[in-house]
């Protein structure tokens, strides 16, 4: 799968580990259950650590957790399901969080210009996708009407 960040076609260093897989990178995305049951191992062990996301979590639960997080990872479920839109643009005016967010799943293109104005930084695309397409769709709008956090 081809990877998008900051606007830019770059090489993914990343690798999500299931819950029942042992660690195999020094950049390393886990899931929040893995975290919460396996929190102080997983600080020590791997190297560059990011936490994937689903739809359902409250942002909240996990603020205090942020600093060890050099990634977070918005998961969509089905591209109807608009709660990533939230948790990036919390997570970068609530929380602060200055790491890259990255969202994979389930999203349209035509979802990434909005995504990238509430501070997506990095997409994780579908086979499907054709890079330079959605790297354009970024800049389908020249006047905004709400503020961005990008």
């Amino acid at each position: 799968m081809q990877l998008i960040k900051n606007k830019a076609v770059t090489q993914d260093d990343w690798t999500f580990v299931a819950d029942d897989e042992a660690l195999t990178s020094d950049y390393n995305i886990v899931s929040l259950t893995r975290w919460k049951k396996e929190r102080d191992l997983l600080v020590e062990q791997s190297g560059h650590l990011g936490l994937r996301l689903e739809s359902d979590v409250i942002i909240e639960d996990i603020a205090d957790d942020l600093a060890k997080f050099q990634l977070l990872e918005l998961f969509f479920p089905v591209f109807t399901d608009g709660r990533a839109f939230t948790h990036a643009r919390l997570l970068r005016s609530r929380f602060g969080f200055t790491g890259d967010i990255r969202v994979s799943g389930d999203f349209m293109r035509d979802q990434v210009f909005y995504l990238n104005r509430v501070g997506v930084s990095s997409f994780v695309l579908n086979d499907q996708d054709n890079a330079q397409q959605v790297i354009q769709s970024m800049d389908d709008f020249s006047v905004d009407y709400q503020q961005s956090v990008a």
